[in-house]
Formats: C-alpha cells, structure tokens, sequence
C-alpha cells in the first residue's frame, strides 16, 4: 500500500444549482413554501474535498443574482479556492425543485434553460490555470450542456498531460436525453482516468446491461479505474478489469441528497492521500481501490444522515492522530 500524504490538490470545474425543497409547514392550500439550499454535483464535490482537508479549487460560473452569492459563500466558508471562477455571470443560476419520497430519494425538476453555468469561453478556460492541481473532476450537466460541454472536453484534452482526470456523469434524464450522453461517452472515457457513476446512470446509459460487462466496456473505452455506486447496497470497482466490492455502512438514511459527489469526494481524497493522482494511476492497486472507496462509502453514509448535500467536516485532531474522523455538519 501506497504511503499516506498530504492530499494532493483537487480542482473540481462545473455547475452550482440551488436545491428547492417543499417546506409542508409552512406552505398551504394558496401557498408552497420552499426552502433553498446550494448544491450541483461539481459544487458538492468541491465542498466535500475541502471538508475532508483536500485542497480544492472549484472552478464555475456564478449568477449575479441571489443564488450566485448564495454558492460563493458556500463553498468559500468551507475553504474552497474559487481563483479562476467567474464571477457575476450576466446569466440567471440554475433551479432544481426536489420532490423527495419515503425513502429520501430525490427526483428533480430543472430550470435551466441558459442558465450562467453552461456559457464557458475558450478564454475564460484558457484562463483557470491547473498548474498546481494534481487531479481535475468534472462531469454532470456541465459536461453536458452546450454552448460550453464541448468547451469543457476540450479543455480536458488538454489538461490530462498533467493531472489526473476524474469524471462523474450524473445522467439527467429530464434535461438532456439519454442518449445524447451515450453517443458522448466514449469520449470521455477517452479523457477521463477515473469514471464514477451511479447504478441509475448505468441503467441509463447501458440499458440492460450488468455492472461488470459496462466496466469492461469502460476500460475498453480508455477509464482505467471504473467505481459503480448502488446507495445502501455498496460499491463495485473497477481496475482495469481487477475487481471488488465494497458494502456501505449502515446509516439511518435522512435523504440521499449529495450521497455520490460525497463519495466521489471521498474517493479522490483517499486516492490522494495515498499519492495516486497527478498522473494515469499506473501505481495505483486493487488494496488502495478498496481502501478508497471505504472511506468513500463512509463519507456518503454520513451525508445521507443529514438533510441535503451537507458533508462532513474531517476532525482535524483525529487527523493529527493518523485517524480519519468525520463529523456530521451541524
């Protein structure tokens, strides 16, 4: 196993979205009630890598309206860099209405039509330098929505000759077909050393296919390390074929909001602690995958624990002691 050290720098390029919740205490026959909260896959992540002491710049486009200011304070006041975002787009944010069920599932409805997070430039690109960033994440809508997706793989192309890639692709079926992902897929795992996804994705993407032929289809396709997650029923890895399952630990589920970008988190975290990003993972095991998706597991447990996309912050005394402790966000 490879010798712990002080995580390497993540920076993490997408969107922000503001989650909206139906507050039925407050909302009536002639009145419903939301509560607002930041989120976005690519934000969450960031905010999740910075809790857990990674060093984490994210990289997005913030509105200058109400839900602009209300994503830069969150992930500043959890220690994120934003040099090289930008600020004030001209662009309205990105709204999501949360409809929750028994189980704390969520499922979305989006209003995102050219919304700021989708309009990167080439020089606005050009501009977010990586050159101390060990590893580069992306993926979900940003990846996705034109005009800037394309812009965005491009500059993926570009930076892999220095870091580590890292895509999620967090299908959203209401917003972008399905297929339009399928036919981009490939490219990104062209671009990508790292693809985690979900079990839904994987229905989506490769409809009546099994996890372990998609991994295989994966790596065929250039990802090297494949990490399929299925909620409270664990994880499955991929490392160039080489395989292992991971059990998650067993949490009383509040909601699963942010459970996948906290254990993508915890993912790249341990993956660099363990000093594996920064390059095309040739040193990487099956003993750290395992590892790292442990912790990943135990990150998402804790964040399905509490309301929304809310990880935990890492005790930073149990560090000191070699111990990653995590504390739920009050």
């Amino acid at each position: 196993m490879a010798r712990p050290q002080a995580p390497s720098s993540v920076t993490v390029l997408g969107e922000c979205v503001a989650d909206a919740f139906t507050d039925p205490a407050r909302s009536s026959s002639d009145e419903l009630a939301l509560r607002a909260l930041p989120g976005g896959g690519p934000a969450n992540t960031a905010v999740a890598l910075a809790r857990l002491g990674t060093r984490t710049r994210f990289l997005g486009r913030f509105s200058h309206d109400v839900f602009g200011a209300l994503f830069h304070a969150r992930l500043s006041a959890s220690g994120v860099d934003l040099t090289g975002s930008v600020t004030a787009a001209p662009e309205p944010s990105t709204l999501a209405v949360a409809d929750l069920d028994e189980s704390g599932q969520a499922t979305y409805t989006f209003y995102a039509d050219s919304a700021a997070d989708w309009q990167w430039t080439d020089d606005e690109l050009a501009g977010a330098r990586l050159d101390d960033a060990a590893c580069l994440h992306t993926g979900s809508l940003a990846l996705i929505q034109q005009p800037g997706g394309s812009r965005i793989e491009d500059n993926l192309a570009r930076a892999r000759e220095h870091v580590t890639v890292s895509i999620d692709p967090n299908v959203r079926p209401l917003l972008v077909s399905p297929s339009v992902y399928r036919e981009r897929l490939p490219r990104w795992c062209a671009l990508a050393d790292i693809l985690r996804l979900s079990e839904d994705d994987l229905a989506l993407l490769l409809p009546g296919v099994g996890p372990e032929e998609a991994c295989d289809t994966w790596h065929a396709a250039g990802a090297r390390l494949v990490v399929i997650t299925f909620g409270g029923r664990g994880a499955l890895a991929s490392l160039d074929g080489l395989r292992v399952t991971v059990p998650a630990p067993a949490v009383d589920v509040v909601d699963t909001v942010g459970a996948g970008d906290s254990f993508t988190a915890g993912l790249l975290h341990r993956l660099a602690a363990l000093g594996h990003l920064g390059g095309r993972l040739d040193a990487l095991s099956l003993e750290d995958v395992t590892d790292s998706c442990s912790f990943a597991a135990h990150v998402a447990a804790v964040t399905c624990s509490v309301h929304g996309a809310n990880p935990p912050w890492v005790d930073e005394a149990a560090m000191e002691a070699g111990v990653e402790q995590l504390l739920p966000h009050a």
